[in-house]
Formats: C-alpha cells, structure tokens, sequence
C-alpha cells in the first residue's frame, strides 16, 4: 500500500505528518512512501532527505491524494483535499468529528476510512505510544512559556546584580493537564515562582514535584472526567474559583491558561476586570484560543495590548517548533501503522475489535462509527481472603513482637551459662576480647533496627566502611608495636596481613563511593 503524506494547506501551519526517519520505517513495515514536494521545507525537512529515506517525492497535491491508499495528515483535510481522495482511500490525522459533522459526511460519501489520532481512548496504557495529543500539548506548554518570556519585559529568575535586586517572575498557571505540567516545569526550570490550579485535586502531586505550588480552591468538588480530562463544573465551584483566579492573575507577572473540554467551548477563567487588575507589562498566554479562549479580551491567533497587559492568542504553538512538533507526531503515526500492520506486509488492517483501533476509527469503508462504545472496563480485583487466625495467632508473637517475660527469662538463663563456661574453661586473653566482642554485636544490632529501612542500603555500604577496623589488626601484625627489626612477623602472617589491608581498603573507599552515588540519586 502507498502511503501519501500532502503538504498542510492551512495558513502558518508548518508541521509535516512524517520525517524522514519515520520514513524510514515505514518502508521496513512493507508500505511505499510518498511525500508532495516542499511538504517538509517549513519543519526543516527538504525533498533530498525524503529521497534519501526511500520515499516518492511528487510534484502535486492532486497526483498524492488520486494515488495514495493511505493519506497521513496534521490539520483536518479541506473540502478540496478530500475531493481529490481517492475512494476507498484511509485519511489518518486530527479529525475531531464533534466539531467538524461536515466533513464527517464528505468523507463518508468518500467511502473513506478515517481513523482520528483524537479520538485516541487515552485510558488505554498501550495506547500511550499513540497519544499524540499528549505529544503536540507538551510542545504547546513548553512552547507557550517560551513566547511569555518573549513578551515579558524582565527575568524569569531573580537576580542580584550591581543596579540593584531583580525579583523572580511569578507565574500563575491555570490548568495542569500535559501542557500545564510541561509549562510549569519550564518556567520553574527558568526560575519563575510557580503557582498553578487545577479542577483534578490529583494532580496537586504532579505540580509540586515539577517545581510548582499548587493552588487550592476553596470548594469540596471532584473535576475529574473521563479520558484524562476535567469535567465541566457546579456553578457554585465556578464561583469559588473565579474568586480564587481573581486574587492570583493580581499578584501574577505571567499567566497561562490551558482549560480545555473537547468538544465544548473554552470556558472563560479570565474576565475583563481581571486583566485590567494585572501591572502593566504582565503578560497572559491563552493557550485555548483556539477555542475561543480561556480570556474575555484573547483575539484568536493574535497578540494584543489591553490595558497595559499583553494577551498571546496565538493557535500554532506547536507549529512554532515545527521540527520537533514533527518528529513526535511521526513517531505517534508510526507506532499506529505497527498497530495496523502487525505482519509487516505493508498491508494496513482496521481492526475493529481492537479496543484502540476501534475508538480511533470515525468512519470505516464510509459508515460513520464516531462515537465509539464505552470501553469495556477490567473486573475489579478478587478481595484478598481473610488470614487464619492461626497464621494471626502465629504473627502476633513473630520477631516483630516483643517476647514474653517467660521467654526472656528463658533466653537471658541460656546466655548466662554459656557465659559461666566460657569464663570458666577459656583464657583471659579470650574472654576480654569476647566480651568486646559481644557487645559490640548487641550495639550494632540495636544501631541498625532503628534506622529507617530506606536508608539500610546506604547505611550498611558506610557501616562496611566504618567497620573494616581489620586494618587496624593488619597493621598490628605486620608491624607488631615495640618490636624492631627482629621482631619481624613470619612471611605467611606479613602476606595475610598484607593482603587484608588491600581488601580492608577496597571496601572502605568502595563503600563510600557507593553510599555517595546512592544519595545522589535522591537530590535534584
């Protein structure tokens, strides 16, 4: 099968559906490529390493769409690309069929098949090297910072410099689904203070470890929806979070908006009022402006100045790093054709019993299959069977628990005749160093027990170090102390002591450098 790659028609749309390293795989997967000339020019992609990777390159449009089985597409394809898709032909690419019936109906009439990259059931975990939703919004958030820092007129990080302190940008970030997270994380990453909000209290975790606080409202409501998504909240929690985006926007230097629900407009978190509170030179970045906007006053696809704040509108933030926007929806596309073509025969089968497949398929051989089931959920797991209560009995007196008198008793009589005999029958010498010895062993018993047991691995690898007093007794023995040069050991003792000093001190500094490369692994 041929699989055809257009050029994007839409105006400022640079990104391209493959790359040449995709390409590349694809032949390996048994499909012909090919690629309209100049499709790849705006991401940095030329016709010669299309070439180089094994495809076609075709001097038209019209000739791509009439020849291709299978046309990869970014953006939604126009009523005149899909005037020249040839019948029977499969279109994958972003689609979203609740926004776009029309085209839904032209395609069918197409006896297309059309699989939609956003219709993606993104509760599936395998489905994950598919989600190219989450690919372009982690571009879009970081993207979205980038073009904040660009129209602010300071820092991110505070400085001290010789004309006098700069404080830290603050940022305020509402909304933290994937593009959030990855616009907080690069503005902590720049040094900006960090403040964000969310309707899903799980993500609270999420905010924090990338730098950011995250910022409660104050109303007792769950905003998860399905699919990953925020459901559309009570009136009274959207009363409660416009007064809490009040008080933040005030304070903040930056603000980024991500708040979408797909298939509804952009709910509008920023009033009018709002940005008018803002200080002059603040900057707000609507990244749903696409949608009309999570502000009052955004222009869709514009930067403007109102009352001294500049709104970034802009809806091509992806596109504005178009190579990697690129190579990761290529990659996205990829791994749905090995899902496709599992025989790598070059032959791409729909299947529709493919819980993936089938959520991503809108339309099939020109019947409209949007929207698709719900996903049949996995059974709950078996509770665990109750323990016996002979195995409780049993745990209620295992080395967990402490012994009864009765057993101590017992326990400390044993040791006291082993002792007796010990005193009675061994030499002086013996008996001071076993006592040394022993209670050395009851102190660094009760050391360890208490230590947290996260720190047992690095602890014992310092212990080993500390303890490798076998270097003192080797030492001793190779040079016995008051003794000159007659006093010399035998050849075999000098060798042993000799080489328990090279294996005392192997684990010595080992067991330091290990301690040293475990704790690392715990700082940032």
């Amino acid at each position: 099968m041929l699989i055809g790659v257009p050029a994007e028609t839409l105006a400022g749309e640079k990104r391209v559906a493959t790359v040449p390293e995709v390409v590349e795989k694809l032949v390996k997967l048994g499909f012909s490529v090919a690629v309209q000339s100049g499709a790849g020019e705006a991401a940095s992609f030329s016709d010669e390493t299309y070439r180089g990777a094994g495809a076609q390159v075709l001097p038209d449009a019209a000739a791509l769409w009439a020849q291709s089985d299978i046309v990869l597409k970014v953006r939604p394809p126009t009523e005149a690309e899909v005037a020249q898709l040839r019948e029977g032909a499969t279109v994958i690419g972003f689609i979203w069929p609740a926004q776009n019936p029309g085209l839904m109906e032209q395609l069918a009439a197409r006896k297309a098949t059309v699989l939609a990259i956003d219709c993606l059931p993104r509760t599936l975990s395998r489905a994950q090297k598919m989600d190219a939703l989450t690919s372009t919004a982690g571009v879009s958030g970081y993207r979205a910072v980038i073009e904040a820092a660009n129209a602010f007129g300071r820092f991110f990080n505070g400085q001290i410099t010789a004309a006098g302190k700069v404080p830290p940008a603050r940022v305020f970030i509402a909304g933290a689904g994937v593009a959030g997270l990855a616009a907080i994380g690069t503005a902590a990453n720049l040094g900006a203070v960090v403040r964000a909000n969310d309707t899903r209290a799980e993500v609270a975790d999420q905010v924090k470890s990338l730098g950011g606080e995250f910022v409660k409202v104050d109303y007792e409501e769950e905003g998860s929806g399905g699919g990953g998504y925020a459901r559309v909240m009570s009136e009274g929690f959207q009363a409660a979070q416009r007064q809490m985006y009040a008080s933040e926007v005030k304070n903040a230097d930056i603000v980024i908006t991500t708040a979408l629900i797909p298939g509804k407009p952009a709910p509008k978190l920023i009033s009018a009022e709002m940005v008018q509170s803002m200080k002059p030179g603040s900057v707000i970045v609507d990244m749903a402006g696409e949608q009309g906007g999570n502000c009052e006053l955004t222009v869709p696809g514009e930067a403007v100045v109102r009352h001294g704040v500049t709104i970034i509108g802009y809806t091509d933030l992806a596109s504005r790093l178009a190579r990697q926007s690129s190579t990761l929806y290529a990659t996205n596309l990829l791994r749905l054709m090995e899902e496709l073509c599992k025989a790598k025969d070059g032959v791409a089968v729909v299947n529709m019993e493919d819980d993936a497949i089938r959520g991503l398929t809108v339309i099939k051989e020109g019947e409209i299959t949007w929207p698709a089931p719900p996903l049949k959920l996995a059974p709950p797991p078996a509770p665990k069977p109750a323990a016996a209560p002979v195995a409780e009995k049993k745990s209620a007196h295992g080395s967990g628990a402490p012994m009864s008198g009765k057993a101590l008793t017992i326990v400390f009589a044993v040791l006291a005749v082993l002792f007796w005999a010990i005193g009675a029958y061994a030499p002086a010498a013996f008996l001071g160093h076993f006592t040394v010895f022993v209670l050395a062993c009851f102190i660094g018993y009760m050391v360890v027990w208490n230590v947290t047991p996260s720190l047992h691995t690095p602890l014992m690898s310092v212990t080993n170090a500390i303890s490798s007093i076998i270097a003192i007794g080797a030492l001793i023995q190779i040079a016995p102390p008051g003794a000159g040069m007659n006093g010399r050991p035998d050849t075999l003792i000098l060798w042993l002591a000799f080489g328990a000093l090279v294996l005392t001190g192997i684990n010595m500094f080992g067991g330091f450098a290990v301690t040293k490369r475990m704790l690392a692994m715990f700082r940032k």
